[in-house]
């Protein structure tokens, strides 16, 4: 039997719940341990952040964001530091970065997730690219893959820590090109899937992160396709929509600790889209914008675990193609 003793419970002028007021006592035989640590990194995570890069013709700088568990509109979280398009996100629970983009440059902006403002700072890529895959993330180290680079186009991989601002570090090579490709990751193996080889392929291809060096052969999707969204929880990787070279609705699936050929999963609620956002809570997938023959809004979600088509979500603030998302719970964060 515990007692729990509170002094006063007030409403002072009846506008709101009750107050909590002077000395709080517990006693009880089973103990308890209190929370510590800044709020702002317990709990009350969800929210999926949407980078909105692109409306011909002109490359944006807007970002928006969601809470994933619930449906509705998104809406305003501040702008990036510059106006880009293709560049690659990646996320911890409490970090968002993007990094790269076109114009071509090597730059690297974070926020915090559970603010809203501009983003800031965080140091730069080994070198400028664009066009490159995520989110591929343990929740401590985020990693940029497959970009399109001078010196070594769709191959470089390359990460930063979340909690240390500064440049990026050399993780290794893939062993195939993944230009325009998609990624996904659990939080020991980040996989990557399609894009440009020079030609669409449907290769899937994966790394240990724990560790740095080259890629292994994971799969196949279940067609070519680039330009391709992706997300997951920590057991299983999406793929959406994309090119080969008409625009696809098809959503794939894989389980990310085996290895073998992608799965049908559903279809999004457009008969063909390419440039999507794709995030997760873990639990929800949810795909921002592209392009059919047109700019979307919209925003769709499915749940991972199942299988079937996509449904709606909301929409986003504006009308964009080429949208790079992460969150503070997907896969890669467990």
């Amino acid at each position: 039997m515990s007692e729990f003793r509170i002094d006063q419970i007030k409403s002072q002028d009846a506008t709101r719940g009750p107050d909590v007021a002077g000395i709080t006592t517990f006693t009880g035989t089973s103990g308890i341990v209190m929370p510590s640590g800044d709020t702002a990194y317990r709990g009350g995570r969800g929210r999926g952040i949407f980078g909105l890069q692109y409306l011909h013709p002109s490359n944006l700088n807007v970002i928006n964001y969601a809470t994933i568990a619930s449906t509705g509109n998104a809406e305003d979280f501040g702008d990036l530091s510059a106006a880009r398009r293709q560049a690659q996100a990646s996320s911890s629970s409490t970090r968002g970065v993007w990094g790269g983009g076109y114009p071509t440059q090597n730059t690297i902006d974070y926020i915090e997730i559970h603010s809203t403002g501009n983003a800031m700072d965080f140091g730069d890529k080994i070198e400028s690219d664009y066009a490159g895959a995520g989110v591929v993330s343990d929740g401590i180290r985020g990693f940029f893959i497959g970009a399109q680079a001078n010196s070594r186009p769709g191959k470089i991989v390359q990460y930063i820590t979340f909690a240390n601002k500064g440049n990026a570090t050399s993780f290794g090579e893939l062993s195939h090109t993944h230009v325009a490709g998609a990624s996904c990751s659990s939080t020991t193996r980040g996989i990557i899937a399609g894009g440009n080889d020079p030609a669409i392929q449907n290769t899937i291809s994966y790394i240990t992160l724990g560790t740095s060096g080259t890629s292994s052969d994971f799969g196949d999707l279940t067609t070519v396709r680039n330009n391709h969204g992706s997300t997951g929880s920590s057991t299983r990787g999406l793929f959406v929509s994309g090119e080969n070279p008409s625009k696809v609705n098809t959503i794939d699936y894989v389980t990310i600790a085996s290895t073998g050929n992608a799965i049908d999963f559903g279809d999004t609620t457009h008969s063909g889209t390419r440039s999507t956002g794709c995030t997760s809570n873990s639990i929800r997938g949810v795909f921002a914008g592209g392009y059919t023959p047109s700019a979307l809004s919209s925003i769709d979600y499915v749940t991972i675990a199942t299988t079937g088509d996509a449904a709606d979500f909301g929409d986003l603030t504006q009308t964009v193609w080429v949208v790079r998302a992460c969150s503070d719970s997907h896969g890669g964060i467990g």
